[in-house]
């Protein structure tokens, strides 16, 4: 009897389905209106891009194409824009001379002479030269400290700090010095003497 109601009932099955089926499609479509259908079709096809961009060391004018590290920091857009046919240490080198010796020379030329080998006043001019040096090797992805910038802080020096007095280092006077070993040396015969003691008191007691 079950084998009779199988092949019957399974056609029927099928065809209700597919009649639901259709059913919910075309109930689907009348309920989104034309423009959101447009949109939704743009919107699905429309994939999102990834923007990257490239420095280039030379401008198509100049032929020499190629292109040089710059790092992804802000205002590095800036140094890196000089860099037109030099490597990257020779735009290294002409932005530290055109750009952050350039600045340290105007604020030292804005101090008193006299006040060269303040450490208050110039301060802030040294830690600017200092920064800038950094910070340009930095975007164009060169070693700091380097060579160039050891000679740049030797000519600095030898240029502005030249006549500034230095300390140098000398030994104390002999009375601390003697101060310093005889304290040691008389502190072991005391802890010596406190520890015969205690242990003289602790025989006593037991």
């Amino acid at each position: 009897m079950a084998s009779l109601l199988t092949p019957t009932s399974t056609p029927t099955g099928n065809l209700l389905f597919w009649v639901c089926l259709c059913a919910m499609v075309s109930g689907l479509q009348t309920l989104v209106p034309n423009g959101q259908k447009h949109s939704v079709k743009v919107t699905v096809s429309t994939l999102p891009t990834v923007q990257t961009t490239a420095f280039t060391r030379a401008d198509p004018v100049h032929g020499n194409g190629g292109t040089i590290g710059c790092a992804n920091k802000g205002g590095c857009e800036i140094y890196c824009s000089f860099c037109v046919n030099m490597t990257a240490q020779d735009c290294y080198e002409w932005l530290v001379n055109h750009w952050c010796n350039y600045n340290f020379i105007v604020a030292m030329d804005s101090i008193n002479s006299t006040d060269w080998c303040s450490l208050e006043k110039v301060k802030s001019a040294y830690n600017n030269f200092t920064m800038c040096t950094e910070t340009v090797a930095d975007c164009l992805l060169v070693p700091w400290p380097n060579r160039f910038v050891e000679h740049k802080f030797v000519d600095i020096h030898a240029t502005y700090f030249h006549d500034c007095p230095t300390e140098a280092l000398r030994d104390p006077p002999p009375s601390i010095i003697l101060a310093l070993v005889m304290t040691p040396i008389c502190l072991i015969p005391v802890m010596v003497v406190l520890v015969v003691l205690k242990t003289k008191n602790g025989d006593r007691r037991s």
